[in-house]
């Protein structure tokens, strides 16, 4: 890849995402998908890179973006929701498509519920952030940028 070719990220938001600032606020905080949205394409802006956003509340729907991002897309940031803990298929996606990929999740998945302490995205990703609010997605943004600038360009 040349040094000039554009940077094209990819956030994917699952079950539930779209509730958020809603939803549980006393776990998963008042700001919103749009404050999300918001944030990283002020960061997108700083790093002139490119950025997509996509939210489904259908497994099916998410691997069908995962598939479609091979060979467009540079990096992936997913936070999957409850697909994180369940769904082997999402999993499998992300590993076949081999995009560098973030797992965010707003809430410490590690210190909740015993059945959301374990992630299958986790092994196939170069890293999780959990528990930093809609935050986590502006430091996962910025890891997976730098990632691709060290690694592929």
């Amino acid at each position: 890849m040349s040094q000039n070719k554009n940077i094209n990220i990819l956030v994917l938001n699952g079950p539930n995402l779209n509730l958020l600032g809603t939803r549980k606020p006393e776990i998963y905080g008042t700001q919103t998908l749009e404050d999300v949205v918001t944030l990283l394409k002020e960061k997108a802006a700083s790093h002139g890179v490119g950025v997509t956003f996509k939210q489904s509340n259908h497994e099916g729907d998410l691997i069908d973006y995962i598939q479609q991002a091979k060979n467009t897309i540079d990096g992936i940031i997913i936070n999957a929701g409850g697909y994180s803990h369940t769904s082997i298929a999402i999993r499998d996606a992300l590993e076949a498509v081999e995009i560098p990929t973030y797992e965010v999740h707003v809430s410490d998945i590690t210190k909740r519920e015993d059945f959301r302490k374990k992630s299958f995205i986790s092994d196939v990703a170069l890293g999780m952030i959990c528990g930093k609010g809609i935050n986590g997605y502006a430091m996962a943004f910025d890891k997976l940028v730098r990632y691709i600038r060290e690694n592929t360009m």
